[in-house]
């Protein structure tokens, strides 16, 4: 007889885990212990179910990197204990929390599935069962053994994305969220169907490993018609500023004034890393595509690709948190490490 796959439920805080006082109106927390009573559904799945929330769950909006090192840490003391994960956690920081997830545990080989709702679970026409029962199923599926998903994911009405190559798109349908550069890993149906050739192959038998250096000087200047050299030189000039989101237009195109490239040129020679991504939802930088790159090439601005905002801040804290050499930077970050570049 086939041992059930152990799951363990991480509440980081979220509307998922809230119910409505219908004396009130006002949405509070539940107890996830109590989670059967909400959803006895999940008694028909064929798996063991242990929960464990944030000592004071937060909405997302104040997620930052102590809370993604608390949550690393609570990976990290119950990995062995457990064969998946599921982490409920507000929608509108997901796709940060799930890329820097992703960077920080090294050589992982379990499912951790990021979900959430755009309704809370007690409300009457919520999507939060389907999200969370389907969720908790990924985490779950095995084969001869082992788990078929192997990395930091992120499921949300009827799709399971990479979590790493996700952003949000709406803040009222049930869609909520899009991978516009990688098609889904698993779709849900009638049946749940997975896209075996885009996952991950499983790392060896190596531990995992936790990296909780995170750097945080680090900024994202967006460019717009109209943008000046007193705000470009003021951003670029924060006092410790290690690294630069640079979201330019179209295929990786700026400005070709000259005192706005050289702003950028002063700011690389201060060893401030820039890296170049593309405001587009979907498509790649090109550097050198269009002449509007072709200088930022020839000074050694980072190519982000078709990397997405979320995944290229989370990258670059955890690589500057790495202390990695200047002379190596730029190539590493131009390669895919976490499936984060196509």
């Amino acid at each position: 007889m086939t041992k059930k796959p152990k799951i363990l439920l991480i509440y980081t805080g979220g509307t998922i885990g809230m119910v409505k006082d219908f004396k009130t109106g006002a949405l509070k927390t539940f107890n996830f212990d109590e989670l059967l009573k909400q959803i006895p559904e999940i008694n028909l799945l064929n798996c063991k179910i242990e929960s464990i929330s944030f000592r004071t769950p937060i909405d997302s909006s104040n997620m930052n990197i102590e809370h993604w090192i608390n949550l690393a840490e609570i990976l990290e003391n119950n990995y062995k204990n457990f064969d998946g994960f599921v982490v409920l956690h507000g929608s509108d920081t997901m796709a940060f929390t799930a890329s820097a997830i992703s960077f920080m545990l090294e050589n992982l080989n379990k499912p951790i599935i990021f979900t959430g709702s755009q309704l809370p679970i007690g409300d009457l026409r919520t999507d939060a069962k389907e999200n969370l029962i389907t969720s908790i199923e990924i985490a779950s599926s095995q084969e001869n053994g082992r788990s078929i998903v192997s990395e930091v994911c992120l499921y949300f009405e009827y799709k399971l994305y990479r979590g790493n190559r996700t952003t949000k798109v709406n803040s009222e349908h049930f869609q909520a969220f899009a991978s516009p550069n990688l098609t889904p890993l698993a779709e849900s149906g009638v049946h749940l169907k997975f896209n075996k050739q885009l996952q991950k192959k499983k790392e060896t038998n190596k531990p995992l490993i936790v990296r909780k250096n995170l750097n945080r000087n680090i900024v994202i200047l967006k460019i717009f018609p109209g943008i000046n050299k007193n705000i470009v030189e003021s951003i670029l000039s924060i006092k410790d500023l290690k690294g630069v989101i640079l979201e330019t237009y179209g295929s990786g195109n700026a400005p070709t004034e000259e005192w706005f490239l050289t702003v950028l040129e002063e700011t690389l020679k201060k060893n401030i890393v820039i890296v170049n991504v593309t405001q587009c939802l979907s498509g790649s930088v090109i550097m050198g595509h269009y002449q509007t790159s072709e200088r930022m090439k020839e000074m050694g601005i980072i190519d982000g690709k078709d990397i997405t905002t979320e995944s290229a801040l989370a990258k670059l804290m955890y690589m500057l948190g790495q202390d990695i050499p200047k002379t190596g930077f730029k190539e590493i970050f131009e390669t895919s490490i976490r499936g984060e570049i196509s």
